[in-house]
């Protein structure tokens, strides 16, 4: 029997990207990194190619990465991968999977209407809504609806003046039309990620501050470790991974005195993080996962 083609979706010369396509190539003897900015979309004939390559000639294709940065030319390149779903092509997670969580709003909204704790949170256009609720929360956080890793991301306290905070909060909607804040919590240096595959849980890291950002990120230089969230923490993560229906994903989690509170569900999922925190090869489990739903 032949084994199935299965595309990487990524970007090519990442790490995450190249590790699950040498776990592919492995597993089936074939390797095809796909750039989505490369895919043209030929609706004439109903064809999605990249140079020579068919995507449609694929049994599977597994998305890793759609783009180095989040924009709504992000959502544009996911509903191209429509496409090959309709043509039969199992594509990993499934594009509207992924369409759900790309806009933060997006997952805001799902979250909080399944009651899935999260930081309090004000979504507005009006300055002077948004400018209250600095003042309410004390100190906010001001984050782009597309973003990744914390980019972008700005604080705004109220120990400034009203007129202050008005003004930064205009220079934030200038970019970012719809004004999108959460009070800061006050938090222990680090966060989790919970990993999990086809629903099931595989294990947990944390991100850890190694300096004095306020963000735990790997891009503002925290690091991974191995953490083991309690029972509660891991139904919680559970039930709002579920809502999405992805195969593969992590939830990011902090604990706070109030209890655990989850800032989002991801779109793609973390290997490094799943690697050198929790010891989990995920890219390699998620190969194996591929090859079983597509048996």
């Amino acid at each position: 029997m032949n084994k199935p083609r299965i595309g990487v979706i990524g970007i090519p010369g990442k790490w995450s990207t190249e590790v699950l396509a040498d776990r592919v190539e492995e597993a089936t003897g074939y390797r095809q990194v796909i750039d989505m900015t490369q895919v043209v979309f030929d609706g004439v004939n109903n064809r999605l190619i990249a140079g020579d390559v068919d995507l449609t000639a694929h049994d599977g294709l597994l998305v890793k990465k759609i783009s180095e940065d989040y924009s709504p030319a992000t959502l544009d390149r996911l509903e191209l991968l429509r496409v090959a779903e309709a043509l039969g092509v199992r594509v990993f997670s499934p594009a509207n999977s992924m369409l759900r969580l790309i806009d933060r709003l997006s997952c805001t909204v799902t979250l909080r209407n399944h009651h899935i704790p999260m930081p309090d949170t004000v979504v507005t256009e009006d300055l002077d809504a948004a400018t209250d609720a600095v003042e309410r929360f004390g100190e906010a956080v001001l984050k782009p609806l597309f973003s990744t890793k914390a980019r972008g991301m700005t604080l705004v306290s109220a120990e400034a003046s009203r007129e202050t905070i008005r003004a930064q909060l205009a220079n934030f909607q200038s970019t970012h039309p719809v004004i999108y804040l959460q009070k800061k919590l006050t938090l222990s240096g680090r966060d989790l990620g919970l990993v999990f595959l086809g629903g099931q849980y595989l294990g947990a890291y944390a991100r850890v501050a190694q300096t004095d950002a306020w963000n735990t990120t790997i891009h503002s230089g925290g690091k991974y470790e191995l953490a083991t969230p309690s029972e509660d923490i891991i139904a919680m993560a559970s039930k709002a991974q579920s809502l999405f229906n992805m195969d593969f994903t992590t939830v990011d989690v902090a604990e706070t005195d109030a209890g655990a509170i989850c800032f989002e569900v991801s779109a793609f999922g973390g290997f490094k993080g799943a690697l050198e925190g929790a010891g989990v090869d995920a890219a390699r489990a998620y190969v194996n996962y591929a090859l079983e739903q597509l048996a």
